[in-house]
């Protein structure tokens, strides 16, 4: 979504990206990467920042690139929750 969004600035008149968005994009994805990793140590903090990321900057950019980033944070949010182990019974 980063390299569309830098498509969608260069083709306005302005042409000057948002040094925060493309920072918030790529903490984002970055964390979200480091989330994958199943045997990393701090899975649940990172996709727990990857998906407030996400979810803020999909929410401010709603109306268009946002809905993409917004489902890639609440999959970051179902992740977290899927990695939680089970209480016990």
């Amino acid at each position: 979504m980063l390299v569309v969004y830098l498509w969608v600035i260069r083709e306005q008149e302005d042409g000057t990206p948002a040094a925060w968005a493309v920072a918030a994009l790529i903490i984002g994805a970055g964390a979200a990467g480091l989330g994958a990793v199943v045997a990393a140590p701090y899975r649940s903090a990172c996709l727990g920042l990857a998906a407030a990321v996400l979810i803020l900057v999909g929410l401010l950019a709603i109306f268009s690139i946002g809905l993409p980033i917004l489902v890639a944070g609440m999959l970051c949010i179902v992740a977290v929750w899927r990695s939680r182990p089970a209480p016990d019974s």
